[in-house]
């Protein structure tokens, strides 16, 4: 599966976050930037690690004008423990079906331990103001990620 192609629209969602409301992708055209990073598992180690950073660097993303949406396969009340467990302060969308993690080439071939299996690939998504994909981190750190998105966004949007 392939990622999206960096320039042009990025691919259109609406999921439910962890309050059972929708969020679009249109919600956030010519207001926000948008960092959309789609983690394996709530609760779970790494996930945690990279939401908390993200939690903790809130302040950061908004003086960049930047929204964070995290997706995982969840369902919403795993996402809305998860959410009062960490004390985390942005949304995260449920995509228990995983097509916008198919849309968005981040659903596939996984290893762990000798075993194969189809799940989430980690991966994050910048999508400028227009609506448009401007970078993929498909490497993506959990206790560096936080840091490597506002570079990124600092070095390459206004």
């Amino acid at each position: 599966m392939a990622f999206p192609k960096i320039g042009n629209l990025a691919p259109a969602f609406t999921l439910t976050n962890q309050n059972g409301e929708k969020v679009s992708l249109k919600d956030f055209r010519g207001k926000n930037h948008l960092v959309l990073y789609f983690y394996p598992k709530a609760l779970t180690p790494g996930c945690t690690t990279q939401a908390c950073s993200i939690r903790d660097s809130a302040e950061a993303f908004k003086k960049r004008g930047t929204v964070v949406l995290g997706v995982s396969p969840d369902g919403v009340g795993k996402l809305q423990r998860f959410i009062e467990k960490q004390g985390l302060n942005f949304d995260l969308l449920s995509d228990e079906e995983h097509k916008i993690a198919q849309k968005y080439g981040c659903w596939g071939l996984k290893k762990f331990m000798g075993r194969e299996y189809l799940g989430l690939i980690r991966t994050t998504f910048i999508i400028d103001r227009s609506g448009r994909l401007r970078h993929v981190i498909d490497k993506v750190k959990t206790k560096t990620h936080h840091t490597d998105v506002l570079n990124w966004i600092d070095e390459n949007l206004d």
